[in-house]
């Protein structure tokens, strides 16, 4: 041993550091990943920027959905004014209001304590059972594997949209419905994901170390294997908190979605397209489900931009999230890659 090479080094195949591998310090303690985004990794420029946009949009309709009851002068449902129905935006009705001559702006405020819940709660209920499914596929692997991707397989088969569809269809028109439909095509994607990490990591040095210490098979599973694989399915359940609400204002726009009266934004759409003189009844509830939607995809390209050196790299050539975003949503895929 020279002495450029000492014991504990990093270069020691050896040391202990070498032998505990990312996962577990010197001591044998696991180490926790953080998820924290740091004022630096957040990016410069456009990406820092539309990570505040996000979280600030988010905020802003969470504030409203809890405090909208002791502020707004008029009920979503039982308020309505026959006289002055399908009046336009003006001083006591700042968005107008509808052909039953409820307040729109009262209903549209309100559509937020409807569509954050289904939303975070499909989302919640997708991960819990995704992430379950694909880290023992992933894990085990073998026949339980097979099976398991293959219902996948099954289920990624169908258009999210169509098969959501035939769900709350078949279970009738509620938001408890919805997000049961939601959830059931929105979970393989996530199974998936978690699989693909799970492979990845249980052949790293620390989860091999974990077993030759002697470490349970479900010790190694839930201490050194589960967390690690949890950074992309924190990216994506941010921007699918988006998709889900865009999916439910769907789904409340066919009509098998939140029974009327209920203040849905999606609801709103619809009943908006039979009176297209009267703008502003579609427009506002419109622009709910688009602030809404750019804020999570806004969070979550930050996120990936955090956690993806890859996407670092292609920020600083290509702009940033919020170039990326904006033009994923108003020129499509297609314009994406082109540009």
């Amino acid at each position: 041993m020279t002495d450029m090479q000492r014991p504990g080094d990093a270069t020691d195949a050896t040391s202990p550091v070498a032998l505990a591998g990312p996962g577990e310090t010197m001591s044998g303690a696991p180490v926790t990943p953080t998820f924290a985004l740091s004022k630096a990794d957040r990016g410069g420029g456009g990406g820092r920027l539309a990570f505040n946009i996000g979280v600030t949009l988010v905020l802003l309709w969470v504030l409203i959905a809890i405090t909208i009851p002791w502020w707004t002068p008029f009920d979503p449902v039982t308020d309505q004014d026959l006289q002055g129905r399908l009046a336009g935006p003006g001083g006591e009705h700042w968005f107008g209001t509808d052909n039953l001559g409820r307040d729109v702006f009262a209903r549209v405020m309100y559509g937020a304590r409807l569509s954050l819940p289904i939303a975070l709660i499909t989302v919640a209920v997708s991960v819990a059972i995704g992430c379950l499914i694909g880290a023992v596929a992933g894990f085990l692997g073998g026949i339980a594997d097979e099976v398991i991707m293959r219902i996948s397989d099954i289920v990624l088969s169908f258009p999210a949209i169509v098969l959501a569809l035939a769900i709350a269809a078949a279970l009738g028109p509620s938001t408890t419905n919805v997000v049961i439909s939601i959830a059931a095509v929105t979970w393989p994607e996530y199974t998936r994901l978690m699989r693909g990490q799970v492979l990845s990591i249980r052949n790293n040095l620390h989860v091999l170390a974990a077993q030759s210490i002697g470490c349970s098979r479900a010790r190694v599973f839930r201490v050194h294997v589960l967390p690690f694989g949890l950074q992309p399915i924190l990216v994506k359940a941010t921007v699918d908190l988006g998709m889900v609400i865009l999916l439910a204002a769907g789904l409340s726009f066919i009509g098998v979605g939140a029974v009327p009266p209920t203040p849905e934004w999606g609801a709103m759409v619809s009943e908006a397209q039979s009176r297209i003189d009267s703008w502003w009844l579609g427009l506002f509830p419109g622009l709910a489900i688009l602030s809404m939607v750019l804020a999570f995809n806004f969070i979550g390209d930050a996120m990936r931009d955090r956690f993806d050196p890859q996407m670092r790299t292609q920020r600083s050539k290509g702009g940033g999230a919020m170039s990326r975003i904006l033009r994923r949503t108003f020129l499509g895929k297609a314009g994406e890659r082109a540009a």
